[in-house]
């Protein structure tokens, strides 16, 4: 009798029952537009459904990073999704973009349903909270490929944005506020500094962190990246918003001047908000500078919007009724398009006055 598929390692059977298993996940995540049905060789959407007349697209795919690495290590599936979202729809939200559909790739050497179905779950979590509907999807089951127990993740969101409304970081100018929306964690970027830091302290994942033992460490490093799209589409519609950059990896120092025009660079105060006690627990277990921690993690800021001076008060108002915490973080100054972080004595554990600049290009 000859080979078969499944004895080289790739079970169709369990692949088809994942199928089946999460289609009702992706039907949750219907919106106008997608009707989020699962199993064909393409997912439709129709932008005159979803209210569209004269649309420019804008697409965006991302990964988690090695922050699946933990997830792995600790068992704990049920939020690395929403990450995979975020990362996208985040980044679509700057563009002016409204995020209208994504799809998943979920790669493994032999596909375990039931961490499949959980981070399936999640992406379809994160589509709710982004507004966007889950269309489709690859699951590839590749013996060899991927040690016992690892997998892989890669997102991909489409968003549209009506013609001329599209956020291109030319309205910012000198004497604009630069407003930053706090962040819910270190989202997911500087990872591979995480778990280096972990490896050389000996932390336990499965243990309360000493800053907040309400809470296991692993837990509170795995937070889901926040998603900040349903708070600020309505200011983007109202036209209030004259830039936005999702601080990723690079952190605030790269990020920022990414939406700005020649001529303008941001100088962010590092004394304006609190150091969230995590990234201070992560700075001391490896005597982080600041100027590194500016460069490599969000700080507490997950989101920056720039606004003129008439409608600070306005739109920080309105991103605090709609969940947000924010802080006005600086301002923008003539001079190269770049960004730079200052603060003062103590503050990120600097030892007297410290700055840090990046110019973009």
């Amino acid at each position: 009798m000859g080979l078969t598929y499944e004895e080289a390692g790739v079970n169709i059977a369990a692949g088809n029952a994942l199928v089946k298993a999460i289609a009702p996940l992706a039907k949750a995540t219907r919106r106008p537009g997608a009707d989020a049905d699962l199993g064909g060789f393409g997912g439709f959407f129709d932008l005159k459904a979803a209210g569209f007349t004269d649309p420019i697209l804008v697409a965006a795919n991302d990964g988690v990073g090695t922050k699946l690495k933990l997830a792995i290590d600790m068992g704990s599936h049920g939020g690395v999704g929403i990450d995979l979202v975020a990362m996208c729809a985040n980044d679509l939200i700057v563009q002016g973009a409204e995020p209208l559909f994504f799809l998943d790739y979920f790669a493994t050497g032999k596909l375990d349903n039931g961490v499949a179905e959980a981070v399936v779950a999640s992406i379809a979590d994160g589509c709710k909270q982004a507004g966007c509907a889950l269309i489709g999807g690859e699951t590839a089951e590749m013996p060899g490929m991927y040690a016992a127990g690892d997998y892989d993740l890669a997102g991909f969101c489409v968003g549209a944005v009506e013609r001329g409304r599209q956020l291109t970081g030319q309205a910012i100018a000198p004497g604009d506020v630069v407003l930053g929306l706090a962040s819910s964690g270190v989202h997911s970027n500087g990872f591979s500094l995480v778990r280096k830091l972990i490896e050389v302290n000996g932390w336990k994942l499965d243990r309360p962190a000493r800053f907040a033992p309400d809470h296991l460490l692993g837990q509170l490093l795995l937070e889901p990246t926040r998603i900040y799209v349903k708070s600020l589409l309505p200011l983007l519609g109202e036209g209030r918003i004259a830039g936005l950059a999702h601080i990723t990896g690079g952190g605030l120092l790269e990020n920022i001047p990414r939406v700005l025009p020649e001529g303008c660079h941001a100088t962010i105060d590092a004394d304006a908000w609190e150091l969230p006690p995590l990234f201070a627990w992560l700075q001391a277990g490896g005597g982080i500078e600041p100027e590194e921690l500016a460069r490599t993690f969000n700080c507490g800021i997950g989101m920056v919007a720039v606004v003129k001076e008439t409608e600070a008060e306005g739109v920080t108002a309105a991103l605090e009724a709609a969940g947000e915490t924010v802080h006005r973080i600086g301002r923008i100054d003539e001079g190269p398009r770049g960004c730079t972080v200052r603060g003062s004595d103590e503050t990120w554990s600097g030892k007297g006055l410290w700055s840090a600049t990046h110019r973009h290009g």
